[in-house]
Formats: structure tokens, sequence, C-alpha cells
């Protein structure tokens, strides 16, 4: 898919006040230095649109970004970084509960994993939470350019356990660009075609559970 057009559409860091909802949008998770930030950029063609940083944990806001008129991704802050203070961590749950709980428009999440870790308790957590409030997830396996064929082979087998359909990724080789821009084609015409209008209402119940002390 090819984008014309992308910007900044604004930032939230407190639970239920987003930018005013206007085309599907898509959700990106990750740990902090899993390389969502160069993920979307890569998926975008864009260099700096998404902000990297050397230092894990520095989002700390949803930040929205308006594409072609027609989709928003949402970048959602990095968690399980162990050098974040636990009371901002204790903050962006209730903003990413809130978000993924009451945005009638999200069509879908990405959820990024270091092909080299696999999933631990907080994408566990994460999905779990998504299957309770019936979100389509596709699992990204991010820096797969960092192992050899045999390393790859096992660590993608041992992902695919999850359930979820798993994407070898690369920011750097940009394998895994099509793959992944195909799944969000698919959840932007499921979502245009239901119709959903924009949800104003108390929060959704259910919430992640509470991550475990490091």
């Amino acid at each position: 898919m090819k984008i014309s057009t992308a910007t900044f559409a604004g930032a939230s860091s407190e639970p239920g006040r987003f930018p005013p909802p206007t085309h599907p949008e898509v959700a990106f998770a990750g740990r902090s230095n899993v390389g969502k930030s160069s993920a979307i950029n890569r998926l975008l063609g864009r260099r700096k649109l998404a902000r990297t940083s050397n230092t894990p944990g520095r989002t700390q806001q949803l930040n929205f970004f308006a594409l072609d008129d027609r989709l928003v991704f949402v970048d959602l802050p990095g968690y399980g970084y162990a050098r974040v203070s636990q009371s901002a961590r204790a903050a962006w749950r209730p903003l990413v509960e809130s978000y993924l709980g009451i945005r009638s428009v999200l069509a879908g999440v990405v959820i990024l994993v270091d092909v080299r870790r696999g999933p631990e308790a907080e994408e566990h957590q994460l999905l779990d939470f998504l299957a309770t409030r019936q979100l389509p997830a596709l699992l990204v396996a991010t820096k797969v350019d960092k192992l050899n064929r045999r390393e790859r082979e096992r660590a993608l087998k041992a992902l695919s356990e999850v359930g979820l359909p798993v994407v070898p990724f690369s920011a750097v080789k940009g394998e895994g660009v099509d793959a992944v821009w195909r799944t969000i084609q698919e959840w932007v015409r499921a979502k245009t075609q239901a119709g959903s209008p924009p949800k104003t209402g108390p929060k959704a119940t259910g919430a992640l559970p509470k991550a475990p002390a490091r």
C-alpha cells in the first residue's frame, strides 16, 4: 500500500481524551526497545515521522498519525522497560486500557515482538485483553535480520504457538512490509463495512492485568 501523505495528527496522555475519531485506526504496541517506531516509519516509507530514540521508554503518550485522509496509525506507549518509573508505568495502563476499550474506530492491533526474545508476560496479558474485547491482532516478529536461518526458523516456530498470524519483519531490509499492509487493509475493509459509529460513552469493562513486579 502506497501512502502519499503521513502527518502527525495529535497525541493524548489522559485516558478518554483522544483526538476526534475520523477514520479507521490501527494501533501499534510493543516493548520500548522492540523497534516499534522504526517499523512504523518503514511501513510508511518515512524516516522520522514516528520518533525513534536511544532511550527506551521515551514515548509516554498515544501518538496519532493521519495517512492520506483515510487511515490513522496510533503509536501506543512502549512497555516493559525496567528503568521507567513505577508511577509512569502505572499511568500508562489506564491510558492504553481506555483507548483499546472504547475506541470504536479501532480496526486492529499490531503487536511487535523482538524475534530473539519472544512474547513475555506483558504480551500475553495484552493478547488476553484483546481477545476479551474481540479485537483483531497481528504478531510482528521484528529484527529477523539479526538471526541466521536456523535461529530464525526456531524462533518463528516458537512464536507461532501463540496462536496468531506471525509476520517476520525487518525495518532495515524491509522484509514483512507488504504482509503487514495486507493484514491492515483487511482490517480496514472489515471495519469500514461494519460502519461502526464513534463511541463516546463510559469506559468499557475489562482491564489489562497488572504487570508483574520487576
